[in-house]
């Protein structure tokens, strides 16, 4: 029964210093330079020399060692454990266990498909904001738990912290107006996960998404964090389908009807292409003369595509038509300019 104990006591030990020092080092991760890493290092060295404390004095209690003041911090430990203290590991590693599945729990949900469409982008998003708000209740029920156990009046508590709560409303309005907006953004399916849009005028990747904040990353790498009670306009780039609006501009002495064929003839191979065929919703469409710039004649063409790959098919076309011109002889316009002089100056005699 002895060796039982000392082994529970062991293993016990063993998890809290793991487990203590693995949150030290992920809170040390989270400030912004070193010096703050090697100080929450120190502290996750500290806990550990607590935890060997707190089981040696255990052990020289339960093994009946002559070790002063250990035995003694041992008795008042034991003790301890046997009132309160093992119902409290006890919900601590319920609450860590329910913690770390509830990753596995949604893995049982259907997986997102990889292709960018709103139903991939929908579950991808309810996944994340499911997530967050699981691991938050459970986070809070095992907390109460716990301050239930070490002889808080809960309901109390709870009741006060409404009454707190109707205090700090006035200073938490922009919080709460974050969870509301957030909220109708995730009922309409304004955006979600993976969506490329453009926010107040900041735009970029929906790398993550919750109830109270969006976080876009952009071209450069940036990471932007928008609240979402800040989110007044947003224009999604990828919901549904997309589109590219390419514009070529071609010299003035170019036949425009005979470029017009090219044109068409060549946005025909491009959207019969098998390795881009897939990327279309419906053939593009050759529009005509956009416009009579001041040295080009401008030819527009549309390119109605999957999410998110207007960008690819527009580089891809620009490439295969610049070919194209140079192999016909088209020439591709660049800005230029005539000066004209006037008449010459006349004098009449006698002036």
């Amino acid at each position: 029964m002895v060796a039982l104990h000392v082994a529970l006591a062991l293993l016990l030990a063993w998890l809290l210093g793991l487990y203590g020092a693995r949150a030290l080092n992920a809170l040390g991760r989270l400030t912004p330079t070193e010096r703050d890493d090697r100080f929450f290092q120190l502290l996750g060295f500290l806990w550990w020399g607590v935890v060997v404390l707190l089981a040696l004095s255990y052990l020289a209690h339960a093994l009946a060692w002559p070790l002063e003041p250990l035995a003694t911090w041992g008795k008042a430990l034991a003790q301890w454990l046997g009132s309160r203290g093992l119902a409290i590991l006890a919900v601590l590693g319920l609450t860590l266990v329910a913690y770390r599945l509830v990753p596995l729990l949604l893995a049982r949900l259907p997986e997102p498909e990889e292709e960018l469409t709103r139903e991939a982008v929908r579950r991808k998003t309810l996944r994340a904001v499911a997530e967050s708000v699981l691991r938050v209740t459970i986070v809070v029920i095992g907390g109460l738990f716990v301050l239930s156990n070490l002889g808080f009046n809960v309901t109390a508590l709870l009741a006060g912290a409404g009454v707190v709560g109707l205090a700090i409303s006035f200073a938490a309005q922009n919080l709460i107006r974050d969870f509301i907006n957030g909220f109708f953004i995730l009922l309409e399916d304004q955006y979600g996960m993976g969506d490329i849009v453009l926010i107040n005028g900041v735009g970029g990747k929906v790398e993550r998404f919750n109830l109270r904040l969006t976080v876009l990353r952009d071209l450069e790498g940036r990471v932007h964090f928008i609240p979402n009670s800040e989110v007044r306009q947003v224009t999604v780039l990828t919901q549904e389908w997309s589109r590219a609006v390419v514009d070529v501009g071609v010299a003035y002495k170019e036949d425009v009807d005979r470029v017009l064929k090219v044109f068409q003839d060549e946005v025909a191979r491009f959207h019969q292409d098998p390795e881009w065929q897939d990327r279309f919703t419906e053939p593009p469409e050759v529009l005509g003369v956009q416009n009579l710039d001041q040295s080009a004649v401008v030819i527009r063409v549309l390119f109605s595509t999957k999410p998110a790959e207007q960008w690819a098919v527009a580089r891809e076309f620009r490439r295969r038509i610049k070919n194209r011109l140079d192999r016909e002889g088209i020439e591709i316009s660049y800005p230029r300019q005539k000066l004209y002089f006037g008449e010459p100056l006349r004098l009449e005699k006698g002036a």
